[in-house]
């Protein structure tokens, strides 16, 4: 099934166009909401991945209301998107702490690397350095930062399992089971998840040909790079760099 994001914005034109988007890398998106009280009622029956939200919804309560909603949750990723840019309205936005801002207007490329950049870090948010009730510091936090680290690092090499293990110093059986615990996905998803959006990056923002992009990742073939690029993404990688390319 795939992730919702919950898009809150007034004007149907851009709903519609973020949610083309949304939609060609993967993602639902239910019908657009247009306020903070509909958002709310949403989210509590229906919590997304993600709420990308609209700061001018022309109503009594604007996004920022929603924001301070979402901060005291502390439970989803949301992202402003609007054209306001003064300081008395980014402060106001500070005070929600959100997870990421989005200026009109904004292109496909800008909503893709913001959704994935976001996504990326709360989903590492549970291996941050943190002390135990008493004051010991947890290790598997900072192991599993190590073990991210080192994936994150040799994106372009073929990446062992083995060697994960190694640098985790736990047995298999209790990495893989500790992995899952802290990412929610194996050691193997994780890889090839980070490996597409490397790929994507590439893709948009350098000269090389997507058979170099294959190679630079250690894919070990063209097709087995097309096929994990439309498993992760929902589109091939050819379809890709026409929809978001410049």
């Amino acid at each position: 099934m795939a992730p919702t994001v919950l898009v809150v914005e007034d004007e149907a034109l851009i709903a519609m166009h973020i949610t083309s988007i949304l939609e060609e890398i993967g993602y639902a998106v239910p019908t657009s909401v247009r306020s903070v009280d509909d958002a709310i009622t949403f989210i509590e029956s229906n919590p997304p991945r993600l709420v990308l939200i609209d700061i001018n919804l022309n109503k009594e309560k604007d996004g920022i209301h929603l924001g301070r909603y979402l901060l005291q949750m502390d439970s989803i990723p949301y992202v402003y998107i609007t054209s306001y840019t003064d300081k008395g309205t980014l402060d106001r936005v500070n005070e929600t702490r959100p997870h990421g801002y989005i200026v009109k207007p904004f292109k496909p490329n800008d909503i893709i690397t913001t959704i994935s950049v976001v996504l990326n870090n709360y989903k590492h948010r549970k291996i941050e350095p943190r002390r135990a009730e008493h004051g010991t510091p947890d290790m598997v936090p900072y192991r599993m930062k190590n073990v991210i680290n080192y994936i994150n690092d040799n994106l372009n090499k073929k990446i062992e399992i083995d060697d994960l293990i190694t640098i985790s110093t736990w047995k298999k059986s209790q990495f893989c089971r500790l992995f899952l615990a802290y990412l929610n996905v194996s050691p193997y998803q994780y890889i090839l998840s980070r490996k597409i959006e490397k790929a994507q990056a590439l893709i948009l923002e350098s000269d090389m040909r997507i058979a170099e992009v294959a190679q630079e990742l250690s894919f070990e073939s063209y097709s087995n790079f097309c096929n994990a690029f439309k498993k992760i993404a929902g589109i091939t990688p050819e379809q890709y760099k026409r929809k978001f390319g410049k």
